[in-house]
Formats: structure tokens, C-alpha cells, sequence
């Protein structure tokens, strides 16, 4: 079983004039020009007669083509990286037969290979020409030893000709490996002697053995044509070991959608690429490499990759990147498309990337970059940047246009995190900034970072918060401009810190809804204020109360059961209880038409919209989300008697919710002239401090009695 590289870029034609594709153009010439001149030169008539007429020639051709077609892939390699048991065939064709006839069956191997694999022209002809030196090499050692096998005169080496078949096949190894390596370093952008040494070890013992059954297959060859299937029985058992071997390796290190890295083999790669760079800047840490892995350059193949450094190479980059918008997909159209839309997104990454950089698919629709090697931040963004452009490419399936977008965060070592764990983890926060900010790509940045340690601290004091009862909620009332009516009263929760004093949700919520101390805390808030407002209804301060909810709330199909259970054993009827969600849950598909929506709808739980006007809401989403009000954002509201922009926005916003048919709440009110202003605009409601500041329960129950005991007045 042969396991395509989805990282491997090697198809790729060098740029002209680059050093790169100079060596290619002389290795190939070279190459061509030797394997025309070997059989025209060397090959008489009788010489061709001999080969048409033995059929052992043509199982020779046959066992050459099948061993390209089915390298044996070790754990570890690739297709291009396996160990290709047509090396043996074809150098007990030179030993037997001569150059002539090795040259044209490797040849026909390789073309016929190529062309099956879709391997690019450039390949083709480099490797067609890397073999045909790398055989006339071990050629010229045997010819200058006074042996010149040709058709008509096989050669059967005896036990003192093992030492000149050594140095022939040292000869084809040192050439071969010598020009892979060279194409390496070049495309790498490495040093020689680094690309040399990188799996020295590897491919000796892999040559030793290829190599070293040549003179057994020549032995067998002279004795009958019967007996050279007999010694493809050994290549077939490990072949097929190798192959259950590498099955099972693939299925752990590969994902089996996109065939991409997983995150385990993206775990391994990251280690060696900070060992590089550690070793870059002398600081050298002791490599991890699991058993099973090792750099994949396979017995003479330009194909493979490598992952030897740049010197002097001084960071290593990570990119984490999310489809924005995916979930849709899957909602939308199901899973099949969706998975067919993954499998793209990975083939548009993998050609996007620079030689050397590995894609991996960590679940979902969440892809990690690895760069090696990257100068600075700058370059690193040019290829997140490219990355994005190439996913930003109209996509077609099942006779539809997909626009797809892309949020991408980098992390740098040593720059922003010392190891593979916490350069995850910081991608991960870059990336979600990324998203926040709407700006595509994002590098990490310490002031950004959620997890700080003085945030993970405090996420530590929240949990025990919740525990000791340190959560508590203000309320701050909701004025009707044209009467002064009491509309409602919104719960605002603070957090009694033990040394920090009071503190607001901006301090603390962001880090919570990071976490499922989300949940908890939106249970507890909508728990505490039923309760308040049940002892308001038993003293006949009959309010309603409003719970801010985020989206990811209303993702909690458990909110409405706690809510209705809550009303329940209070003895409270729906309306009592009001949710505010923010206008930003408007570009949230999921959360704005989740099943907990409609359940609360149902239960007759009313919607407020908070923060009007910051947002980008569509108006149809708006139309079908069921809510009685609309909050106008106090960014907007005090201003009002300034700025003759906002004055223009507020008033559109309120014509708008009149004519929808909803209440419009004015938030941050703070004066008298915005207060009149508004009204004089047509605002329903208004609520800030020039009606009261945020109270805890007690002094609002006094508030409420005083205002009670009075008639209203209008709002000034």
C-alpha cells in the first residue's frame, strides 16, 4: 500500500534561472545525453538479437517496472521515499548484461512509473537521467577492472569479484545520493553537506541490502530464467509486511478524510524544526523523535522531503487556521459536501505553502502550518496572508459557489512560546483574535492573551467565587421617556472580590466565557434574579426583570429547562423574566436560529437586543428573531446632544424599531438634555445614571417601595 504525501510540492517546477532549475537542466542533459549514447554505442546487432530472443530480459523489464510501481514504504517513508527493489534488478542487469541494457530498462521503468504516478515531466527526465550516472558510474568501476558485460557475453561474478562488485555498487551509491542530496539542499535551501548527512545511516543500510542481492539474482539469472521469479517470493513478504506495517502507522499519524498530518505527526515535525532552530542558535536540546519516524529521503528520489534547516535559521513559525463560517456548510448542505469541502481546503493549502512547510489537519475544520523556517514575522505573515488567498478562491460543488474565508494565527519560536505545547496553545489565541477582530491574520501578542497568568489565576478564583457565593447582582431601572414609568429593572452582575473589591463583568466575564465556568455562571445569574424578582412580586413590586445572555447561552439547550423551572417554582409567569442578547448574535447562525431560541420564544420568554449599532445586523435576521426591544448602544447616546452624526444614527435606529413594531431603549443616559432630546425623538424607554445607578438587591427594594408610594413623573 502506497501512501501519497499530500505536503509533497516536489511536482512543482523550479523557477527559471533559478539555481535550482540550472542543476536540473545539467544533471538532465547529462543524463540524456548518456543514456541515447549507451545504447546506441554499445549495443550491436546481435546484441539486440539476444534481447528480443531471451525471455529472461523481459521478466527482467517487468520485475524493473513493477519494483518502481511498488517501492516497499517502511514507517516513516513515503512513496517517494521508499526502498525500490527495482535497484537490484536493475544492477544485476548491469553486472549481467551490461549498461545498455540497465539503462534502457530503468528508464522504461521510470517513464512508465512517472507517467502512472502523474509525476511531472521535470521529475521524470531528472530521474531517468540521475540513474542511467548513477549506473554508468558503478559501470566505469567495473570496466576499469577488465569487466565488459554485454548480452552476448554475460558475466557470472565469482566469489573474488565480490570486491569489485562492492566498489561498483559504492560508485552507484555515492553518485546517486550525491544528486539527490545536491536537488535537495538546492530546493530546501540547505547546506550540501547537511542534506548528505541527514539519513546517511538510512540509506547505506538500505543500499547494502538492494545492492547486495544483485550478484544472487545474477547467479540465479545464468542458471535458469525459472529461478529469478523464485527470488521476488522474499520482496513480496516484505512487501506486504512493510505494507500492514505502514498502514497502521498512516491510520495513527495521518487524518483519514484529507490524508493530511495529524496532530501527532505535527507534534514530531514541530519538535525537530525547534531542535534545528536550538541548534541555529546554540542552545541545542536532545531531539524526540518516536520510533518509526525519521526523515523521509528515499533510496535516490528527488520526491522526498526534507526537513534539515537553513542556516543560520533563527525562528520556526505556527500557524493555526479556521474556516470562518463552516459550521454552515455542514448545517446547510450535510456532512458529504462539507468533507468534500475539507478535502479541498487541503489541497488548495498544501500547494500554497512554501518547499519544506507541513500542513495538518487538527479535526473539524482546523488546519495547523508548520514553518521550519521563517525570518521574521513579516515573511511569516506574507505566507498566512498567501494561504488566505488561496482558500478566498470561489469553490463550485453540487452546482453551487462557496466564498470561503479563513482565520489564521501565527506564533513564532523562540519568539513567543519555548516549546511545541505553548506554540500551540498561543496560535490558538492569535488565531481566536484573528476571528474577534475580523482582520484575517493575527500574530500573538502578549497583551491579547486571555491566559496570561494573572488571568489564569483569576479564572481560579471565579470557580471558587461561584462556590462562596461572591456573585451577586445590581439592578439598574428602565424609565419610560413619555410618562416615567417603570419598564423594567436589568440585573447587572458583579463579582465581590475578596481583595479586589467590587468588581465589573469586563473584568472577569471574558475569561469565563473562554470556559464551561460559562454555563454556571449564566445558571447562577438567571437563578438569583427569578429569586429577587419573586420577593418584588410577593411584595406587589411587580417587575420585570432582564439577564444578559451571550451566544454561546443560547447554544445550551439547558438554559430554557432551567428557566421554566425556575418560573415554575417560583410561581412566576414568563414575562416576569427578560433575556438581552447581544446584536452581535446576529452573525451568528447557529446561536440566533438555535433550537434554544425557539424553545424560550415558545416558553414566552422575551428578547431584548442589547448594544444596537455596533454590530452588522441584517435586517431579515432581525425580522425573525423574536424580540420586544431593541437597546440603542450608549457609544451612540452620549454623544446625542454633541454629535450631529450619532443624533442622525439614534434617530434612524428609533424610527426603524417603531416601525418594526418593538420598543427602543436609549442605554447610558447620564443627563437631563439627552434624556429630553431623546424623547423629543420618539425614544420609548431610557435607563443610566440620571435614573439610578446600578443597586444592589436591598437598595433597589427600597428604590422600587419609594417609587411606588409616588406617582410617576415624566422623564426630564
Amino acid at each position: 500500500m502506497v501512501m501519497k504525501d499530500p505536503n509533497n510540492t516536489r511536482n512543482t517546477m523550479p523557477r527559471r534561472g533559478s539555481p535550482l532549475w540550472s542543476y536540473f537542466v545539467v544533471v538532465t542533459l547529462l543524463g540524456v545525453a548518456a543514456c541515447v549514447a549507451a545504447p546506441a554505442g554499445l549495443l550491436t546487432g546481435p546484441d539486440v538479437d539476444a534481447l528480443a530472443g531471451d525471455p529472461l530480459f523481459w521478466i527482467l523489464g517487468v520485475l524493473i517496472v513493477a519494483g518502481e510501481l511498488r517501492p516497499i514504504i517502511t514507517p516513516g517513508s513515503t512513496e517517494n521515499s521508499g526502498a525500490s527493489t527495482s535497484t537490484t534488478f536493475s544492477f544485476a542487469a548491469l553486472l549481467y548484461a551490461g549498461l545498455p541494457i540497465a539503462v534502457v530498462l530503468r528508464a522504461v521503468a521510470l517513464v512508465t512509473c512517472g507517467i502512472l504516478w502523474g509525476r511531472a515531466p521535470h521529475r521524470i527526465a531528472f530521474n531517468v537521467a540521475q540513474y542511467t550516472l548513477s549506473l554508468g558510474a558503478a559501470w566505469l568501476v567495473l570496466g576499469l577492472f577488465g569487466h565488459h558485460p554485454a548480452p552476448t557475453a554475460t558475466w557470472v561474478p565469482g566469489g573474488p569479484d565480490l570486491p569489485v562488485i562492492a566498489l561498483a555498487g559504492a560508485a552507484y551509491f555515492l553518485c546517486n545520493d550525491t544528486l539527490v542530496a545536491t536537488a535537495i539542499a538546492l530546493h530546501e535551501r540547505v547546506p550540501l553537506l547537511k542534506a548528505l548527512r541527514w539519513d546517511l545511516g538510512y540509506q547505506v543500510l538500505v543500499h547494502l541490502a538492494l545492492l547486495g542481492l544483485a550478484p544472487l539474482m545474477v547467479v540465479a539469472m545464468d542458471r535458469s530464467a525459472a529461478f529469478v521469479p523464485l527470488i521476488v517470493l522474499p520482496f513480496i513478504a516484505v512487501y506486504l509486511n512493510a505494507s500492514v506495517s505502514v498502514r497502521r502507522e498512516h491510520q495513527a499519524l495521518h487524518d483519514g478524510l484529507t490524508g493530511l498530518p495529524n496532530r501527532k505527526l505535527l507534534t514530531v515535525r514541530t519538535e525537530e524544526a525547534l531542535n534545528e532552530v536550538r541548534s541555529a542558535l546554540g542552545t541545542r536540546r536532545a531531539p524526540r523523535r518516536p520510533s518509526g519516524t525519521r526523515p523521509a529521503r528515499g533510496p535516490g528520489r528527488i520526491g522526498a522531503r526534507r526537513r534539515a534547516p537553513e542556516e543560520p535559521r533563527q525562528r520556526a513559525g505556527l500557524f493555526l487556521l479556521d474556516l470562518d463560517r463552516f459550521k454552515e456548510v455542514n448545517d446547510t448542505l450535510g456532512h458529504a459536501t462539507g468533507d468534500r469541502l475539507l478535502q479541498l481546503v487541503a489541497h488548495r493549502l498544501t500547494h500554497s505553502v512554501r518547499p519544506g512547510d507541513l500542513v495538518a489537519r487538527l479535526g473539524g475544520d482546523e488546519f495547523a502550518v508548520l514553518l521550519p523556517a521563517v525570518r521574521d514575522e513579516a515573511a511569516a505573515r506574507e505566507v498566512a496572508v498567501r494561504l488566505r488567498a488561496a482558500l478566498s478562491e470561489p469553490v463550485r460543488l453540487d452546482g453551487m459557489t462557496f466564498d470561503l474565508e479563513a482565520s489564521v494565527g501565527i506564533a513564532l519560536f523562540p519568539d513567543h512560546a519555548p516549546d511545541f505545547d505553548l506554540l500551540l496553545q498561543r496560535s490558538d489565541v492569535a488565531m481566536y483574535n484573528a476571528k474577534e477582530s475580523r482582520n484575517g491574520v493575527e500574530v500573538y501578542s502578549p497583551g491579547k492573551d486571555r491566559n496570561s497568568p494573572a488571568r489564569l489565576s483569576m479564572l481560579g478564583d471565579l470557580r471558587r467565587a461561584i462556590d462562596r457565593g461572591e456573585l451577586e447582582l445590581f439592578y439598574q431601572p428602565k424609565i419610560a421617556l413619555h410618562d416615567g414609568q417603570l419598564v423594567g429593572m436589568e440585573a447587572l452582575l458583579r463579582w465581590r472580590h475578596p481583595d479586589k473589591g467590587v468588581l465589573e463583568p469586563a473584568a472577569f466575564l471574558s475569561i469565563a466565557e473562554q470556559t464551561y465556568l460559562m454555563r454556571s455562571i449564566t445558571h447562577h445569574v438567571v437563578d438569583a434574579a427569578l429569586a429577587q424578582t419573586a420577593a418584588w412580586w410577593r411584595e406587589d413590586l411587580t417587575v420585570q426583570v432582564a439577564v444578559n445572555a451571550s451566544g454561546r447561552d443560547l447554544l445550551d439547550a439547558g438554559l430554557t429547562e432551567t428557566i421554566e423551572n425556575g418560573l415554575r417554582a417560583r410561581d412566576l409567569p414568563a414575562a416576569a423574566l427578560q433575556l438581552e442578547i447581544t446584536e452581535r448574535i446576529l452573525m451568528n447562525e447557529p446561536a440566533y436560529a438555535s433550537e434554544t431560541v425557539g424553545a424560550l420564544a415558545e416558553l414566552g420568554i422575551p428578547l431584548s437586543l442589547d448594544d444596537f449599532g455596533t454590530g452588522y445586523s441584517s435586517l431579515v435576521r432581525l425580522k425573525r428573531l423574536p424580540v420586544e426591544e431593541i437597546k440603542i448602544d450608549s457609544s451612540f447616546v452620549r454623544r446625542l446632544t454633541t454629535d450631529p452624526d450619532d443624533a442622525v444614527i439614534v434617530r434612524s435606529i428609533i424610527d426603524l424599531v417603531r416601525t418594526m413594531g418593538l420598543r427602543s431603549v436609549a442605554e447610558g443616559v447620564e443627563d437631563g438634555a439627552t434624556a429630553a432630546r431623546l424623547r423629543e425623538m420618539g425614544c420609548d424607554a431610557a435607563q443610566g445614571w440620571h435614573f439610578g445607578r446600578p443597586m444592589d438587591a436591598a437598595t433597589a427594594t427600597d428604590w422600587l417601595r419609594r417609587r411606588m408610594e409616588r406617582a410617576p413623573e415624566p422623564a426630564a
